[in-house]
């Protein structure tokens, strides 16, 4: 691929909700640009940007694949990004890089959850946006009803500038309202003639739409266009490309991805109205002193990149896909990580397309590339010269929505986990492994049950390690109701020396997170000196596997105040299970009670399914704290639940609302478990606890 001035440059990430098509639009837009020699298909797993063999297993997009293509002198570099709400992270990385999108929507079901999502995302990211009405080919599609659907969730900014000729099966072309032609396809070629004469009324009233929205983008065409009431086509794509910039106008195009119908002009659409790199404003950075500065996006400036995608993989290693912001990155380099303060040896920089590299001398401002095998770098850290020191703004992905325990399958699987699932988070932001040492358990946290499971694929197909995924521990706790007072008894005696140590211990409740406290109270050496931390040891040892169904125990107060000794037989083990043996006794007298961690959960819902929300609350022992609506037909919904209750709550929330529901969670507090949940764990614990030893 042929080296492109910043100028010329034009990056756009394909988004929309799942199944919309947008996979088989960007190879349609390959295939046409000649960036390949055949036209892949999703269903036959040989589509360019789907080539991840799960996403050929699975039929759908899971990473965010780049796909550069040459088009009427400019480089456009499509990021193809997945569409299911497991992946969204993808969807935030590929809209950080970019100044435009292509929002896929399908002509049969309109906007859909995740054409929201990403609308959401890029208002946010101020990305600039055409919508491309995809699969008017198929029974039922109707580009006047998703039309409507589009002008009924995001306003009267969305603005056909074409017009489908034909209908479902008889779909063939498009009219350009811009210069007034009709376009028919066959095999991907397109026809020009003149409009036909049913369309010519919508088309003239569209195009009357256009000119008044591009007229207002700038003062000398609104005098323009109010003393002659026309502008020309010059003119008209000037206003245009000056409003889309602006996000006062978002053009509506057709397609028929599948059958080539209407991707030249969705490619005119990306190279003449989407902003390009060159417009975007001074790039906000900061310096080795923390302080403000911006970059311009030029060649001759100093080097800034954004790492914004990383690939792990265990033969090539470590691949990682970054968008130079200022400057020129250059191959066989040194480079500084100034997120990380650590040296960089550029080797290779390549450009991707799919699975394939090309290797370039230099990728410029503005470009995108990839480069392989850095050592301290990951997703969100900045490449930069190594005097200058810049910090571009990192990526704010999503923090993980569910969490599962996951468990080798073997020995030898247990020995290579550990360093696989850190590969595998270095390659997904939105991926987290954490070990609980408490509950003695590795658990990954993602986006949802499908995140964690192509995880667990990506384990045994990347770096064949199986495992096993299972709802995780709750970390329950133990404590007591009220005091009581138990003797602890350890006397053994089998010839020769034996075992005597014998303690009296006082239990009584602290308040909730009051912790552990331990009091001597000896007095008159019932106990030496040297046997009384034995006691505390004994004790210490029972609080961390406890008594009722082995959680840790908490919030009590222990006092040895009482105790014998044999002068030969007396040893610090000895006393260390009398200890025990008093404590267990005394907290069962004084009456055990298990703690249940409680969450806060802070769930962002559309007001007509406040209702749902709140009665799955309840039903989950919840507590509602209240509700605040929003203004814009959301309403969050604040409550308290216990975390057991919530341990798939991103799937309940995903099924009850759609996938249009979100929410945050918190840890807030421990409360004692209602007796007949009590019964339930502590049975849980004794069944484990038996399957073990069984073992």
């Amino acid at each position: 691929m042929k080296a492109f001035p910043t100028e010329r440059i034009r990056n756009v990430a394909v988004v929309g909700h799942g199944g919309t098509g947008k996979t088989s639009l960007v190879e349609a837009m390959l295939f046409l640009a000649k960036a390949t020699d055949r036209l892949g298909k999703v269903d036959d797993g040989t589509a360019t940007t789907d080539f991840d063999p799960e996403e050929q297993r699975r039929k759908h997009t899971i990473n965010a694949s780049l796909a550069p293509l040459e088009w009427k002198d400019h480089k456009v570099n499509l990021i193809d990004a997945p569409g299911y709400p497991d992946f969204v992270g993808e969807v935030v990385g590929a809209l950080r890089v970019v100044e435009g999108a292509v929002v896929v929507v399908d002509a049969v079901a309109g906007v859909q959850v995740q054409t929201e999502v990403a609308w959401r995302l890029a208002d946010a990211g101020d990305v600039s946006r055409i919508v491309v009405v995809n699969r008017l080919d198929r029974e039922n599609a109707s580009f006047d009803r998703a039309l409507q659907s589009l002008r009924n969730r995001f306003g009267t900014k969305v603005a056909p500038i074409q017009i489908p000729i034909g209908a479902e099966g008889s779909f063939s072309g498009v009219v350009d309202v811009l210069n007034m032609k009709a376009y028919t396809f066959k095999s991907g070629e397109a026809g020009a003639e003149d409009v036909p004469a049913n369309l010519q009324a919508a088309a003239q009233a569209a195009r009357e739409k256009l000119v008044e929205a591009a007229a207002e983008t700038d003062d000398a065409l609104v005098e323009k266009y109010l003393e002659t009431g026309e502008l020309t086509q010059e003119e008209l794509t000037h206003g245009l490309h000056a409003g889309v910039k602006a996000g006062t106008l978002i053009p509506v195009l057709c397609a028929a991805g599948t059958r080539l119908v209407g991707m030249p002009m969705i490619l005119d659409a990306i190279v003449s109205l989407l902003p390009g790199p060159a417009e975007r404003s001074e790039i906000s950075a900061t310096n080795g002193k923390r302080e403000g500065v911006k970059l311009s996006p030029t060649a001759d400036g100093p080097m800034a990149a954004l790492v914004f995608k990383t690939v792990a993989d265990p033969y090539v290693g470590k691949l990682s896909y970054f968008r130079v912001y200022s400057g020129m990155l250059k191959a066989d380099s040194q480079l500084v990580n100034s997120t990380r303060a650590k040296p960089e040896r550029i080797g290779h920089v390549y450009f991707v397309r799919g699975k394939h590299q090309e290797p370039t001398p230099q990728v410029v401002a503005g470009d995108l590339g990839a480069v392989a095998k850095l050592a301290d770098t990951g997703t969100g850290d900045t490449l930069c010269g190594k005097d200058a020191g810049f910090i571009l703004t990192p990526i704010a992905f999503p923090q993980p929505a569910i969490s599962m325990a996951v468990e080798p399958k073997t020995k030898g699987d247990e020995d290579k986990m550990g360093s696989s699932l850190n590969r595998l988070a270095e390659e997904d932001p939105t991926f987290h492994v954490r070990r609980e040492a408490e509950l003695k358990q590795t658990v990954i946290s993602g986006m949802g049950e499908s995140h964690l499971e192509i995880m667990a694929d990506r384990l045994r197909r990347k770096f064949s390690v199986d495992v096993v995924l299972h709802p995780p521990r709750v970390p329950y706790r133990e404590t007591i109701r009220g005091k009581a007072k138990a003797q602890g008894r350890y006397v053994k005696q089998t010839g020769g020396r034996g075992q005597y140590g014998v303690c009296s211990l006082d239990v009584e409740p602290r308040p909730r997170g009051g912790g552990f406290e331990f009091v001597d109270k000896i007095f008159g050496a019932a106990i030496p000196n040297q046997f009384i931390p034995s006691v505390e040891k004994g004790v210490r040892k029972t609080l961390e596997e406890g008594v009722l169904a082995g959680y840790p125990f908490v919030d009590v107060k222990v006092t040895l105040y009482d105790g014998k000794y044999h002068d030969v037989d007396s040893s610090d083990i000895a006393f260390q299970i009398a200890g025990s043996m008093a404590f267990k006794d005394a907290t069962t007298e004084a009456g055990l009670v298990l703690l249940e961690p409680i969450v806060t959960l802070k769930v962002h819902v559309p007001e007509e399914q406040m209702g749902d929300i709140i009665g799955d609350m309840n039903a989950k022992r919840g507590r509602i704290l209240g509700m605040e609506p929003q203004g814009n037909g959301s309403t969050v919904v604040m409550a308290q639940v216990p975390q057991a209750e919530v341990l798939r709550y991103a799937s309940d929330l995903r099924s009850m609302t759609g996938g249009r529901g979100t929410f945050e969670m918190t840890f807030s507090h421990y409360e004692e478990v209602p007796p007949h949940v009590t019964e339930k764990v502590v049975a849980q614990a004794k069944q484990q606890k038996a399957e073990a030893a069984a073992r």
